[in-house]
């Protein structure tokens, strides 16, 4: 019985990852210095490279659509600043 109740509720849970990026006309300082370190270690094909942010997230949910509607909340009230930012929400398998 109690592994038939840990199998129901592996089945709801829903893993969600949000990638937050800068927005493409923000500079990112951050990201021009983890370049420049890589170029001077010798990569030498380093065209550019900008840094982000990755969350996962799990939610006790079944329902897909309504967890990403609900992930989706929590990144405009809190995980993404939107003046400078962009995400983007995907399951995680």
């Amino acid at each position: 019985m109690v592994n038939q109740v840990q199998l129901n509720s592996k089945k709801s849970n829903l893993k969600i990852a949000v990638i937050i990026t800068l927005k493409k006309d923000v500079l990112d300082p951050q990201g021009k210095v983890i370049q420049q370190t890589l170029q001077n270690m010798g990569v030498s094909s380093l065209k550019s490279l900008r840094q982000g942010k990755y969350i996962e997230i799990e939610l006790n949910e079944s329902d897909e659509k309504q967890a990403h509607k609900t992930v989706d909340k929590m990144c405009q009230k809190l995980l993404v600043n939107q003046i400078i930012e962009e995400y983007r929400i995907q399951n995680i398998v």
